[in-house]
């Protein structure tokens, strides 16, 4: 997400690390005021942007961890481009399993489902849910990755 803004310029009086709305590393850019006036009000402000992330081909799955954990890297995802929450399923459950964030893009499971058949349920930020029902084939190696035929939009 970038943030829209027609005066912000950067605060050096506020640390670099997301507290400034327009300081380093937070992305932003300032616009001209006829621009700005089309979106949001001249006394000046600040309008946070998300952009639709728009990706070819479907989401992948790549398979990491060890036999006590599944951790599983999400690539390729469009539409809001990050993930709200993930399930994992293996191929002998009907029940969906919560996973949780282990960092950025990475989900993990502590249930043993190593070499099974897995479908993943992810919901991204914006609320849209897929399900990517049995896209990580039984029988399958630490390492692997996995193409879905599905994309979010």
């Amino acid at each position: 997400m970038a943030t829209a803004t027609n005066l912000c310029p950067p605060n050096d009086a506020l640390p670099n690390d997301n507290s400034g709305w327009c300081n380093l590393p937070r992305p932003h850019f300032d616009m001209p005021q006829p621009a700005w006036e089309k979106i949001g009000v001249y006394k000046g402000g600040i309008i946070p942007v998300m952009v639709p992330c728009v990706k070819k081909g479907g989401v992948r799955f790549r398979m990491l961890g060890h036999d006590y954990f599944d951790l599983v890297t999400v690539m390729s995802v469009a539409g809001a481009g990050s993930i709200k929450s993930m399930d994992i399923k293996s191929s002998d459950s009907n029940d969906w399993l919560p996973m949780s964030r282990n960092w950025g893009a990475n989900w993990q499971s502590g249930t043993y489902l190593t070499g099974k058949m897995l479908s993943f349920r992810i919901t991204i930020t914006d609320g849209k849910t897929i399900e990517f029902n049995n896209v990580v084939t039984g029988g399958w190696k630490f390492g692997q990755t996995f193409s879905s035929k599905l994309q979010f939009k």
